[in-house]
This record gives C-alpha cells, structure tokens and sequence, in this order.
C-alpha cells in the first residue's frame, strides 16, 4: 500500500521547469567550455593549414622536421633530408610546434 502511495504522489508544482533549467544551464556550460574552445582551435588550424607553401619548414605531429617541396589537396611531399623525401597528410602537421619554428628569431638585448 505505501509504494501506491508514494507513486501516486505528484512532484511540487515547478519542480519540472526546474529540472529542465538545470539541464539547459550544463547543456550551456558544456558548450562554452569543451564545445566552442575546440571549435576555435580547429578553425585555427585548418587556416594555418591551407596557408602552407612551398618551401616552409614544418613539425609533424611525430617529431619528423622537413621542408615543403609539393602541396596537394589533402598530402604534401616533404623533404626531410638530401634526396630524402617523405608523402605526408597535411593534417599530420604539427600546428604549435611548426609555429615555433617558423617564428622570427628575437634578438637578445644589450
């Protein structure tokens, strides 16, 4: 008789529009912590990644150096060292590390 009662029991008014503002309210959290900061970083690399050409120096994701010598669509060939060259996937590219490499040299202050 009492688990009749305890499901015959209705919740408190508001309490549904409660539990649907605390989803919305993480459902937002979530958004704006994990899902738009990942957006952010992947449009940056797809630009630095379609700004390649030839002749740059780049990092892999590996740790292989290399200088561009061929673009294509989605690989580029890469030139590792004297009559060494290497077919690598443009999304292999080491965004940060590249970046570093390619950065101007600061001269050191007097």
């Amino acid at each position: 008789m009492t688990s009749l009662h305890i499901l015959l029991q209705s919740a408190p008014p508001g309490a549904g529009m409660q539990q649907l503002l605390v989803i919305v309210v993480i459902i937002i959290i979530f958004y704006f912590f994990m899902i738009r900061p990942q957006m952010k970083k992947a449009k940056v690399e797809k630009e630095f990644r379609e700004t390649l050409k030839k002749g740059d120096k780049i990092i892999t994701i590996g740790g292989i150096h290399g200088r561009i010598l061929e673009l294509g669509d989605t690989n580029m060939l890469v030139e590792v060292d004297n009559n060494v060259k290497l077919r690598i996937e443009r999304s292999a590219i080491s965004v940060d590390a590249t970046k570093i490499i390619n950065a101007p040299k600061n001269e050191e202050k007097k």
